[in-house]
């Protein structure tokens, strides 16, 4: 399937909604953080999900994930 529109991609949306609904699966790979939050921008240009943790320490860390599909080479 061809993407015709890349502002945001229908894929880049999903896989950014992909990974908010992931969380649970994702927290069970972060030995010493805990999410605390998972917040999510899905009409921006290029689609952000930012997990905001907190560490062993009771210190807070924020980790963000932008999306950008590469334009299709047919």
């Amino acid at each position: 399937m061809k993407t015709t529109t890349y502002n945001p991609s229908p894929l880049e949306v999903d896989f950014a909604n992909a990974l908010f609904i992931l969380q649970k699966e994702i927290q069970k790979h972060l030995l010493d953080n805990q999410i605390i939050n998972v917040e999510t921008q899905l009409k921006k240009d290029n689609p952000m999900v930012k997990f905001s943790l907190l560490d062993k320490d009771g210190d807070p860390h924020e980790i963000v994930v932008r999306i950008i599909q590469i334009p299709d080479k047919f």
